[in-house]
């Protein structure tokens, strides 16, 4: 069966085919702060993080770099959006309970970043950054995304994807450390929403412009193998990795 390139002119529509972190984090994340008044979600992309936020906190404080994400966020009476650098952010100082960063911080320049969530936040307020990895969806799935993520697309990613490869432990992180609960998020999709989510990586993207061509053709016979009905719905989940510590 030869692969449909179906999704490539969609992949503007980034935040269509990304997963949703689960309530209970942010529930998690509202229950270790001092108070519950402001946030800021730093890199905030579509706003995904930023929206959840904001049933538990009164007001969400979200900026991202990309003016174009910022146009595409996801509205909200309690959320602020503004085109800002993690670096540099026109918040008054001692001024916010949280700073969370979902998916984003391995990007960012660690010393002025840092220095800038501890100019931020009030005494004890807490930093929360978060990633994840590969879904997990069958054992022959499973084997074929590493293939493609490691193989296929390898040379093709930017250097500081390792930060993910290593679940973030290898991050700076001065910060008085939390360990949280293990969180899990799960999906059910079916099998065109997964071909929309790997259009949407980055590394996909780059090898379709320098090669001409799609990646996933590479795989796909192996996935209809595995999953033959496109409209057939399966569980998918990742785990979730963490860093959360507290200004002391």
């Amino acid at each position: 069966m030869k692969f449909e390139d179906n999704f490539s002119a969609q992949s503007r529509q980034y935040a269509q085919f990304r997963p949703q972190y689960p309530n209970a984090l942010y529930a998690y994340l509202a229950s270790i702060v001092p108070e519950r008044s402001l946030v800021w979600d730093c890199g905030t992309g579509n706003g995904q993080a930023a929206v959840s936020l904001a049933k538990y906190f009164a007001r969400v404080y979200a900026t991202d770099a990309s003016a174009e994400q910022i146009a595409h966020a996801y509205p909200h009476e309690n959320v602020e959006y503004h085109v800002e650098n993690a670096e540099h952010v026109t918040l008054p100082s001692g001024s916010v309970d949280l700073v969370t960063v979902a998916q984003a911080v391995h990007w960012f320049d660690f010393d002025r970043f840092h220095a800038e969530v501890k100019r931020v936040l009030k005494p004890n307020g807490i930093l929360a950054v978060w990633t994840y990895h590969l879904p997990e969806i069958s054992l022959q799935i499973d084997r074929t995304l590493f293939r493609y993520y490691s193989e296929v697309l390898a040379g093709f990613w930017p250097e500081r994807i390792h930060y993910l490869e290593e679940r973030y432990r290898t991050l700076p992180f001065p910060f008085e450390e939390i360990v949280p609960p293990s969180f899990v998020m799960e999906a059910r999709w079916d099998r065109n929403r997964l071909v929309g989510f790997l259009d949407s990586w980055s590394g996909t993207q780059k090898y379709r412009q320098q090669k001409g061509h799609h990646p996933l053709e590479e795989i796909w016979d192996e996935v209809v193998d595995d999953w033959k009905n496109e409209a057939e719905q399966r569980s998918i989940r990742w785990n979730l990795y963490f860093r959360i510590g507290r200004k002391s």
